[in-house]
C-alpha cells in the first residue's frame, strides 16, 4: 500500500510533506513515542518517503563521519610548511616594497 505521487493526490502529498519535516527529528531521536510510531508507519507504507529518509540518514552519517576524521600527520606537517613558505613570501614582498 504505497503512495503513488504520479496521480497528484494532494492529500497524500501534504501528508508526505508533514512526515518529511519530521524525518530529521526522527533520525536524531527527538520525537516522542507516538510521533516515532506515526513516522515508522508512514515510512512502511510510502516508498518515496522511505527513499528520502534513507538519503537523509546516509547524508547525516557521511557528514558526521567526515567531521570526526583528522588529517594524517604528514599531510598536516606539509600544510604547516606551505603556510610558513607563503608567510615568508608575503613578508619578503612587503619588505621589498617599503
Amino acid at each position: 500500500m504505497s503512495h503513488d505521487h504520479s496521480h497528484g493526490d494532494l492529500q497524500a502529498d501534504q501528508d508526505c510533506a508533514d512526515f518529511l519535516e519530521r524525518i530529521v527529528y526522527f533520525i536524531d531521536n527527538e520525537l516522542d513515542d507516538a510521533d516515532c510510531t506515526a513516522v515508522r508507519v508512514h515510512l512502511d507504507s510510502c516508498n518515496p518517503c522511505l527513499v528520502k529518509y534513507d538519503l537523509q540518514r546516509t547524508v547525516k552519517s557521511v557528514v558526521a563521519r567526515s567531521c570526526s576524521e583528522t588529517a594524517p600527520d604528514d599531510l598536516r606537517e606539509r600544510v604547516r610548511l606551505r603556510i610558513r613558505e607563503v608567510q615568508v613570501q608575503i613578508t619578503t614582498s612587503v619588505d621589498a616594497r617599503e
